[in-house]
């Protein structure tokens, strides 16, 4: 028989001896540790000295019942796992038994295969738990707020806040460019929080079609549009307990801020065609690399939406405003990827560290990030150099010799040239210009007609 189950330790509990002796024969034959309890009684003293990952009871015994134990074993072994014996007669209680937190139970009498089949069943169950648990661990570890690296005064000031913030559930609204770790911090506001064990559910605003924003969020009923051919569960609901986060929240159409506006005042919504009111329990945090305080004066953002979110606001700030967490990062980076690709690879050299720290990085952390893992993949030694950093057809990274450096050029000229550039490099195809400025097709769309209206230039 396979060795695989040998670790696992069974108690069964049952006053008949024919019983117990055909479960203890049935299990050992599958290698499983049998251990025999004559009642209710003698399986409680054993229970205060040894544990178990499965206990087989019967539910009517004299004395102390199967209940009972069971009650016992909930409230000192909470880990284990309960499956019932019962006779028909008593299917009743077997069912109050489930409700207690029996895993299962099972009716006299059985054969060996179907006690087999229960107990497989249960220790599926039970490694699926565990797996879920270490998923929770691993994910709490990832974001905890030790994985955002960074040791400079404005990093500092953001972890200040983020510990003051995580433990609540008050709206959260998370400011910076694209690339400084906007979500890196939801996310751990999340698994620090009391809601960590549930769901955190990302809505990326910028990517979805406004056609169907609406029915991701709220959901629908059956029938409520063509191709609904089945009742569907939005976003707000799949979250419920948990922490939705809206990413790039600017992007968001305006029809649709309204109805969020809702949400977050009343906490209910109905999906569409559905006429039942849905109450959500959900923590709300935005993202955005827009000034939405420019927005809402421009009237491209609704202003009560924006003071709902903005209850509380950390601002990431961009890469170069951080310097000396540069060659954190880049270390981080460095150990993760050598793991990642198996690679041999001690350190940077003191030339790519100091390159890398005067850079500019447009992209910020996200672009780091790229250039490590590129230079980890392409060095042939043990430490990372130069020409590690500069391989693959990139630009050196402090190569400004082709942008505008006239004195006085505002940020607004420079984003302006930076964009327009790119449209004539790409034949004017937008979703070419807007994937190599990381930036959504929206917000790409929005920038030339702004430069249209202020401008007059005329953009394809």
């Amino acid at each position: 028989m396979s060795e695989k189950n040998s670790h696992i330790r069974i108690l069964v509990v049952d006053d008949e001896e024919l019983v117990r002796e055909f479960l203890k024969e049935a299990l050992t034959r599958r290698s499983y540790q049998v251990h025999i309890a004559e009642d209710g009684k003698k399986a409680k003293t054993i229970l205060k000295e040894e544990s178990y990952d499965l206990i087989l009871t019967d539910l009517k015994m004299p004395g102390v019942s199967g209940l009972d134990l069971l009650r016992f074993v909930k409230a000192h072994h909470p880990e284990t796992q309960v499956i019932m014996m019962t006779a028909y007669g008593t299917i009743e209680n077997a069912v109050e038994a489930m409700r207690l937190g029996a895993f299962e139970y099972i009716t006299k009498p059985f054969t060996s295969g179907e006690i087999e089949l229960v107990l497989d069943k249960a220790f599926e169950h039970r490694r699926l738990l565990d797996e879920n648990r270490y998923l929770r661990n691993e994910l709490s570890s990832k974001y905890c707020f030790n994985s955002i690296i960074g040791q400079s005064k404005e990093m500092n000031e953001v972890f200040e806040i983020m510990k003051i913030v995580a433990p609540n559930h008050t709206t959260v609204m998370i400011e910076g460019d694209s690339g400084t770790g906007k979500e890196l911090v939801a996310r751990a506001i999340h698994y620090n929080s009391s809601r960590r064990d549930k769901p955190f559910i990302k809505i990326n605003c910028a990517a979805l079609p406004e056609g169907l924003i609406e029915s991701e969020l709220f959901g629908h009923e059956k029938g409520a549009y063509t191709h609904a051919y089945a009742r569907t569960r939005g976003k707000f609901e799949q979250a419920n307990g948990g922490t939705i986060l809206f990413d790039e929240i600017g992007e968001m159409a305006p029809g649709l801020q309204a109805k969020l506006l809702r949400v977050l005042q009343e906490r209910e919504f109905e999906r569409i065609g559905g006429q039942d009111t849905i109450q959500v329990d959900i923590r709300v945090i935005a993202t955005t690399n827009r000034n939405l305080t420019e927005e809402v004066e421009k009237g491209r953002f609704r202003k009560d939406l924006f003071y709902r979110l903005n209850v509380i606001s950390i601002h990431l700030p961009p890469l170069a405003k951080r310097r000396e967490d540069i060659p954190l990062l880049a270390s981080h980076f460095l150990n993760l990827y050598t793991k990642e690709y198996n690679k041999d690879i001690q350190g940077l050299s003191e030339e790519v560290v100091s390159n890398l720290t005067r850079a500019e990085w447009p992209g910020n952390v996200r672009e780091l990030a790229n250039r490590v893992e590129r230079a980890v993949v392409l060095c042939q030694s043990n430490i990372i150099n130069l020409d590690d950093l500069h391989a693959g057809g990139h630009s050196h990274p402090n190569n400004l010799d082709d942008f505008p450096q006239v004195p006085g050029t505002t940020l607004r000229d420079f984003e302006k040239w930076l964009i327009l550039k790119t449209l004539v490099s790409q034949k004017s195809n937008r979703t070419k210009t807007a994937k190599l400025l990381d930036i959504s097709i929206r917000t790409l769309r929005n920038k030339i007609k702004e430069y249209r209206e202020a401008d007059g230039d005329e953009i394809v």
